[in-house]
């Protein structure tokens, strides 16, 4: 019997975990959005914080600057520049010591000669490339030093070559580098003309692979790859001083020389460059540790780095058009590893199962809410404002019943607890037997199975609810308040009483008409003026194309009128308010009177004036002036509005 060993699954996310539930994701974007986010900051806060015991962006961004900072202390950059120097000054000791004892004229001379060498360690370096050296010891320092050059040049610009090729002054190991850059050069002049390099690709890494530890699986990673160290190197000589980039890029220039490369490699940088423009070619990053660095090492320091700061980018999220999608996985795997990358992909089901699920969808490559979105965090905004009520208080809080003794509506809905709607039984058994062809094993009924008749009583409402938008809503911390009344009070009516015709209107220095969509990113205005002259105006056209249906009008304001509408159409600000602008709010209110409304007014602040003019308004309207406190607005509105349904019924 063969054996079997179990153990903690660790290749990612657990596979027989359950799906994740957007709708609480969803219920999460509700809280953000009723606190006074809008929609694509509420996305944004919440994968950045993370949700359903799931890490956020903000744990990855961490995770980014905690590998910045240790980045930036792994060393120096002058590391090849500093070991250059040691060698070259351990030739020479080793030489001077070699002619000391010589009488010759011509260890006299030889001295004279490394005495007047530049001090400049890539001038003194090349002042030597004849030099017959009379030191063994002097002859292998000098060589270790143009070797040492030779695979740092060839490190930086082919991560792991240093390995791949310890000797490249053998001739051999000389002509297979040629051979591979040679052949590479073909290959990427091949790929920028379009022409098709698959079979090219392979046929190159079977015959160069052992150049190329990390295997790169696609002519694309390895451009990238590529071009990756050729910008790193780039940014490493701009941020060295004058001095310190004249010295190594001479040095690499003569290592390049002695290896015949010069050439091949200057046209592999000209066409890495032509083709990831978009990497950072330019610019000065810094390296503050205190170990030097050679140049692969150092090459590949500020590359992570480079990585890092467009992880960083991309993970901020702080863009037009942003979406996980465009977070580069490799690059995630390559700075913080392959949890950070499980972290990531279960973020970005989050992303797609909001879009899959009918709760998000972009336009224009922005996100925006979806109907079915907006009426579960309605359903949110209610249960806040159900939260606060008080039970038997100010009138009748059961929002299930749509009626349940009145005329049938025709419509149905599916069953929930609590209903008191007669059963539609052939509806029902409908969703049964359609249940049961796919699930013949399944119970006979389930209750996912039943639906119930709307009912209505014999008239309908039209509601019309007045915003202040104005500047001193979110001067005095009520603006928020009242955005979730809003969505509070539409979820109710178009849930609880679907044949009620429901208004939202916003007015600042002008009204205008919300629709449904609109209101979780609805906003305060940041321009002067209460307008309610013209809020009255747009909730009369309203009501007037519902004739049959009883009014109701509920205004939310924290300050009297101060702007009114022109003969000419254009809007007119005056603080304190002007006779005319009282006139013609006035004027509206007794239209509506006509019409027989009756306004709710719910008045936030303790302004005085306020105060007087709401109770002349009620008094020549017939309304009524309720002043709740901020966080019991809701809990007036809804109440107000049940109250003038019950009082319906009971006059119907």
């Amino acid at each position: 019997m063969s054996g079997y060993r179990y153990g903690t699954y660790d290749d990612g996310p657990d596979p027989l975990a359950p799906p994740y539930d957007a709708g609480r994701a969803v219920d999460e974007l509700g809280e953000r959005i009723l606190d006074g986010q809008g929609v694509r900051d509420s996305v944004r806060d919440l994968l950045q914080r993370g949700a359903d015991g799931l890490r956020g962006l903000n744990n990855l961004m961490r995770q980014v600057q905690q590998r910045r900072r240790s980045l930036e202390r792994s060393g120096r950059m002058d590391g090849t520049l500093e070991r250059a120097r040691e060698l070259l000054d351990e030739a020479l000791a080793a030489e001077k010591q070699a002619l000391f004892p010589d009488p010759s004229d011509d260890a006299r001379f030889r001295e004279a000669q490394l005495d007047s060498l530049a001090s400049q360690t890539s001038r003194a370096v090349r002042e030597l490339a004849e030099y017959q050296w009379q030191s063994a010891e002097a002859q292998a320092a000098y060589d270790e030093l143009r070797e040492m050059l030779q695979r740092d040049v060839l490190d930086q610009q082919f991560r792991g070559m240093k390995q791949a090729l310890e000797n490249p002054s053998d001739p051999a190991a000389k002509q297979a580098m040629k051979d591979m850059l040679s052949d590479l050069n073909s290959m990427l002049d091949k790929h920028a003309r379009g022409e098709e390099t698959d079979r090219d690709f392979s046929e190159f890494m079977d015959k160069h692979g052992d150049f190329f530890p990390d295997k790169p699986e696609s002519l694309e990673q390895l451009i990238d790859q590529l071009a990756r160290q050729a910008a790193a190197m780039a940014r490493m000589l701009q941020s060295m001083s004058p001095e310190q980039r004249e010295e190594l890029s001479e040095l690499m220039a003569q290592a390049l020389n002695d290896l015949d490369l010069a050439s091949e490699m200057g046209r592999l940088n000209d066409s890495l460059q032509a083709m990831r423009p978009d990497l950072p070619w330019t610019g000065r990053q810094r390296l503050r540790g205190d170990q030097p660095l050679g140049l692969g090492d150092a090459t590949e320091a500020l590359a992570d780095l480079a990585d890092l700061d467009s992880l960083s980018d991309s993970l901020s999220q702080d863009y037009p058009g942003a979406s996980l999608e465009d977070v580069d996985e490799e690059a995630v795997a390559r700075a913080l590893g392959r949890r950070a990358v499980d972290d990531l992909r279960q973020l970005q089901e989050i992303e797609r199962e909001l879009e899959r699920q009918g709760y998000l969808t972009r336009k224009g490559g922005e996100l925006e809410l979806t109907a079915k979105a907006i009426r579960r965090i309605g359903q949110t905004a209610l249960r806040r404002v159900f939260a606060s009520l008080e039970t038997g208080h100010r009138g009748e809080h059961d929002v299930r019943d749509a009626g349940a003794a009145g005329e049938l509506t025709g419509t149905t809905r599916e069953w929930r607890f609590g209903d008191e709607q007669p059963l539609d039984v052939v509806r029902t058994v409908s969703n049964a037997v359609r249940r049961r062809m796919i699930d013949s094993n399944g119970p006979l009924l389930r209750p996912e199975d039943f639906e119930v008749r709307e009912t209505e009583r014999r008239t309908r409402a039209a509601v019309v609810l007045l915003v202040d938008q104005s500047f001193s809503m979110v001067m005095n911390d009520t603006w928020r308040t009242a955005k979730t009344t809003a969505m509070a009070l539409h979820s109710l009516a178009t849930t609880a009483f679907p044949l009620d015709a429901v208004e939202i209107i916003a007015f600042a220095n002008l009204a205008r008409r919300i629709k449904p969509h609109e209101l979780p990113d609805l906003d305060a205005n940041d321009v002067q003026g209460t307008n309610l002259q013209h809020a009255l105006m747009l909730a009369g056209r309203f009501l007037d194309k519902h004739p049959d249906a009883e009014p109701v009008v509920m205004i939310i304001t924290d300050g009297e009128p101060t702007a009114h509408l022109q003969s000419d159409g254009d809007w007119w600000f005056s603080w304190p308010p002007d006779s005319e602008t009282i006139a013609r709010t006035l004027a509206e209110v007794d239209h509506m009177t006509r019409r027989g409304v009756p306004l709710s007014f719910f008045r936030l602040g303790d302004d005085p004036r306020l105060a007087r003019f709401l109770d002349d308004v009620a008094r020549r309207n017939g309304g009524r002036v309720l002043a709740p406190e901020g966080d019991r607005l809701g809990d007036y509105v809804v109440s107000d509005y049940l109250r003038r349904r019950s009082g319906r019924r009971r006059s119907a």
